[in-house]
Formats: structure tokens, sequence, C-alpha cells
């Protein structure tokens, strides 16, 4: 796994960048130099692509690096560390908020079962309505925090009526399970681990609340680089091809994202069957969207003001996606 840098040393080139950086001329590194730094979670992207054999004759050289979840993936986008990776659908709109440096080139929308509000076994929670003055485990500006504030909205309440504790899922499945916390908002393959191994309950899950959209999200210094477009669009490419083959071989899937990650098979599988990912345009639909999530947080005061979600997406490689 790759050593990432801090978040403290992320945030200060993050600020290096928009200082310096945005006056520059654009980059343009020679086609046999160009290194491709993909930012990767659980092991997702680099495990599909190699288990569907799209990375063998991959014609540029790839640094990837592992991330627990979207946000710090994106802030290390912003500061030009990696030049794209996977999240879901709530990390770029808390980076828009930022002001982050980044754009959404691609997306894809999936099932949205797996994202989940789990409760152990034996809680007494059975309504959402239930959650009222509880404690939430969910990672900050991650997907499930999305799926948190839409849940309690659609049920009568906000965000100030629970207690959100920000952990990354690692710190959250401990949390969890030694009863630190009432609930836990999160997506697979973390869903089913705790399902299979804690035993946990699905209190209720993303349906009819989420949109289910992921997003596959460049730098500015990256798309501003002529010279590692071409990769950058190769990646993609090659990227919903896996999702495709992923979706058609669910079982040698499974294999694979277990031998990745470390997962039991059976955990693997299990997330594998309750997702299955289309390619979509990111065009006015996908932004509306978008923009409806992100106006619920600025209502909810999460966000400090209104997030305009059409300044951060990029459709220059929306025509070799079709």
């Amino acid at each position: 796994m790759t050593l990432l840098p801090s978040r403290r040393f992320l945030t200060l080139l993050a600020a290096i960048v928009f200082t310096t950086g945005c006056s520059a001329t654009a980059q343009h590194t020679p086609p046999g130099e160009v290194v491709l730094k993909v930012g990767d979670q659980k092991g997702n992207a680099k495990a599909v692509l190699t288990a569907a054999g799209l990375l063998n004759d991959f014609p540029y050289r790839i640094e990837w690096s592992t991330f627990a979840s979207g946000p710090p993936l994106l802030e290390a986008a912003s500061a030009g560390a990696i030049d794209l990776g996977g999240v879901g659908n709530t990390p770029p709109i808390f980076a828009a908020a930022a002001n982050a440096r980044i754009a959404a080139v691609g997306a894809s929308q999936g099932q949205v079962e797996a994202d989940a509000i789990l409760v152990p076994e034996n809680s007494p929670l059975r309504a959402v309505t239930d959650l009222k003055g509880k404690n939430i485990a969910v990672a900050k500006g991650g997907s499930a925090h999305g799926q948190v504030l839409l849940t309690l909205r659609a049920n009568g309440l906000t965000t100030k009526d629970v207690t959100l504790n920000f952990l990354q899922p690692s710190d959250a499945y401990g949390a969890f399970t030694q009863g630190r916390v009432d609930a836990w908002a999160v997506w697979d393959p973390y869903t089913a681990q705790a399902q299979q191994e804690a035993k946990a309950r699905v209190l209720t899950d993303g349906r009819g609340k989420s949109n289910g959209y992921g997003f596959q999200v460049a730098g500015r210094k990256a798309l501003d680089d002529k010279g590692k477009n071409p990769a950058i669009k190769e990646y993609l490419v090659r990227y919903y091809k896996a999702q495709k083959w992923a979706d058609t071989h669910r079982e040698e899937w499974a294999k694979a994202w277990a031998a990745e990650t470390g997962l039991k098979y059976e955990v693997a599988l299990a997330a594998v069957n309750r997702n299955g990912d289309r390619v979509v345009k990111v065009d006015d639909t996908l932004i509306r969207s978008q923009q409806e999530l992100a106006d619920a947080f600025t209502e909810d005061k999460t966000l400090p003001g209104k997030v305009d979600f059409a300044k951060f997406v990029d459709t220059r490689f929306q025509g070799d996606l079709a």
C-alpha cells in the first residue's frame, strides 16, 4: 500500500497550489514521462481493472494510493498529490464547498441498498425516528453523510437531532462493535462485513433517498496538463469497461476483490451481488440531482453557503465514455 501524506501536509500543499499554481501556464508532460497517479478506496479500482485484465497493456505507468474514504482522496487531488480517483456522491460537494481544484470527469450510478444505516442485532432502535438523540458513526463528507442527512430529512429530523461521530470506516467499525455508538452509516463492502461478522441489522437503506451516483474526479492540475489528458481518458475508458465486466463476472470479481483487500470471499461476494454500476452521462439531470443534495447540506447548515455543483464538472471525456 502506498504511504500517503498527512492531512496537514495536504492542506499546506493545497494552499501552495492555490496561491502559486493558479496563474501558472498549463503543463505538458512529454508522453514518455507521464505517470498517472490514481487514488483508490479499499482496492476497488485497481482490483477490478486487474481482474478484468485491463491493466496488462495499459500504456502509461500508474502509481496507486489508497484512501479510507472520498474526502481525503479529493484533498489529495486538489493539491496535485494524485491525478484522479473514484468517490461517491457527497465528497465532490464538500470539496466544491471548499473551492477545491477538482472536477468530476466521469460518473456511474449503482444500487443503493448497500448505503445503509446499521444498528446492532439486539438494538431497540426499529425506526429512523428512534435515532433522535442517538450517536451515529459516519465519515464526514462521505456518501454515507449524505445518506444520513436525506434519511433524517425524510423522517422529519435534521442532523441537529442526532450526534454525528465523524469516524473513518475502520475506526467506526470498532466503535460500532464495541457499543460506543448507536448506529453506523456506511457503504459496501463495510455494510456486508458488518452484517456477516458483527450480525449488524439494517435500520434503513438508500432506496428512495440516495441518487446512487459515483464519480471519477480529477484534479485541475492534471486536467490542465495536456500531456496527461490522454492517460486520464485511457484510464476512464478502461475503468468503466472493467465495471461492465464485473457486472457479468461477479464471482471472479469477488475473488479478486477479496484477494486485493483481505476481505473474506463471502463478504466480497455479498457486496458484489448487491451492487451493479452503469455508466451515466455527466449531464443536466445528474447535475440537478447533485445540486439538490448540495442544497440540502446548505439548508441543514452543514455547509456554510450555496455550492454551484455545475462549476465542478468537466465533460471533455464524455464522448469517449458514451
